[in-house]
């Protein structure tokens, strides 16, 4: 029953008309990227990022050469929008963007990560198939089925992300409003709207917005009768987000997602008006069922599984970040902080007060306070540039503090371990990580 049911073939529509989308959008990530100043200010100006730990090997090309890379990415991204050489435009969109991903996390966010999974997954769809440069230049390439599963694994992608996210946002200061009203208190400045923003009531509208909107918006769109007014709610969340919170493509990207929840007809009537219909509704079952049937079900079961780490790890998540990337917790918490570093000399025993602003692009300075990976890396970074100067060395956090969601600044690091000495561990805890003291 269930091959039955994944390689019934459908109506392509949907599918079809989400790669444009997805291409126009990842073309305009890539050349807004260099027109908005974050590729000089992420890539080029600092002198060193803070890649994920063990990706050191990806660094960013030298002089201006990060702005090629993104003009490269930005042709990619063009190409897939047109279905042109799909399969290779998208491994290139997909293996540079993977790149950027892993080579900085000073502008880390939950939407990147779920933009390279998407590209890991469009790789592998049909989804040239129909209205594409590849159809003019070789007919017989042209459908207008795919498989169910092809439809389905976006939509259970998708319904993953929604429900973690709902799901982390169950934690006090979410639910007293505590986060909303500081998440609004920065955009107090906003023409027209920023006052109403500071109201009480729109704290709570945000709040309990958020919650339910993530974990009910995939069956209301899956169920008939409540489709149309779970899109529109849909256009209204996503446009707010996109107005009040600046986050990109990604409410465009989740607008997107919504495709795949309509009746092809729909889809045609709108988008592809001179698209035969596809009503046969036949079952072949490929070559590849085996495959698809493991891959599949084993990456589905990694993104089940990657956002519960955190329960695994002694700390709270909020405090530690231990389990935090990768787990769809997104602009849950804000958090403020301030690190001081020591420089001692094994040989002669002298001591150097090292201020990361000196080393750090202010981007950087604002992650470094609160991120124990970037600590760690940063003593690393430190052990090596003095140990190319014939200098063994220790490296402490001599002064360090951290405030979340406005709350008193608390000790972060301990002060006592030599951080250039330490290990990383990937599914440990940090042991030189304070604890969080609990307000009386």
């Amino acid at each position: 029953m269930l091959n039955t049911w994944l390689f019934k073939r459908i109506d392509n529509s949907a599918l079809i008309v989400f790669r444009i989308f997805f291409g126009l959008l990842i073309f305009l990530e890539s050349v807004g990227a260099i027109f908005t100043g974050w590729v000089k200010r992420t890539l080029i100006d600092p002198d060193f990022t803070f890649n994920f730990i063990g990706f050191d090997f990806l660094q960013p090309l030298p002089g201006n050469g990060m702005y090629i890379y993104f003009a490269v990415m930005g042709l990619a991204g063009f190409l897939v929008m047109l279905g042109y050489r799909y399969r290779l435009s998208m491994l290139v969109f997909t293996l540079m963007w993977c790149g950027v991903y892993l080579m900085q996390k000073a502008s880390y966010n939950n939407h990147y990560y779920l933009l390279m999974l998407l590209c890991f997954i469009m790789l592998i769809l049909p989804v040239h198939r129909y209205a594409s440069l590849d159809v003019k230049r070789d007919p017989t390439l042209k459908r207008l089925w795919m498989p169910r599963w092809c439809a389905w694994l976006i939509i259970i992608q998708v319904w993953i992300v929604y429900t973690y996210a709902s799901v982390a946002k169950w934690y006090p200061d979410w639910l007293d409003l505590t986060f909303a009203a500081n998440l609004m208190k920065s955009r107090a400045h906003f023409p027209v709207v920023g006052e109403v923003l500071q109201q009480t009531w729109v704290h709570a509208a945000i709040a309990y917005t958020g919650i339910f909107y993530d974990l009910l918006i995939v069956p209301l769109l899956l169920w008939k009768p409540t489709r149309k007014f779970a899109f529109l709610v849909s256009v209204f969340f996503h446009l707010f987000n996109s107005f009040v919170l600046h986050i990109g493509i990604f409410p465009y990207l989740a607008l997107a997602f919504t495709l795949f929840f309509f009746e092809p007809e729909t889809i045609r009537k709108i988008f592809l008006k001179r698209k035969p219909a596809y009503t046969a509704g036949e079952v072949v079952l490929p070559n590849y069922r085996p495959w698809l049937l493991g891959v599949g079900g084993v990456y589905l079961l990694v993104q089940l599984l990657l956002p519960l780490r955190h329960w695994a790890i002694p700390g709270d998540v909020l405090w530690t970040e231990e389990g935090h990337r990768l787990s769809w917790r997104m602009m849950l918490r804000s958090k403020s902080g301030y690190i001081t570093f020591r420089v001692k000399d094994k040989e002669t025993g002298i001591e150097y007060k090292i201020e990361p602003k000196d080393y750090l692009s202010r981007k950087q300075q604002g992650i470094i306070v609160s991120k124990p990976d970037v600590i760690w890396q940063f003593a690393q970074h430190l052990k090596e540039k003095y140990a190319a100067q014939g200098r063994d060395v220790e490296v402490y956090v001599s002064r360090s503090g951290v405030s979340v969601n406005g709350r008193p600044y608390q000790p972060f690091v301990d002060p006592e371990t030599d951080l250039a000495a330490s290990s990383w561990y990937w599914w440990k805890h940090q042991p030189w990580i304070l604890p969080f003291k609990k307000e009386e």
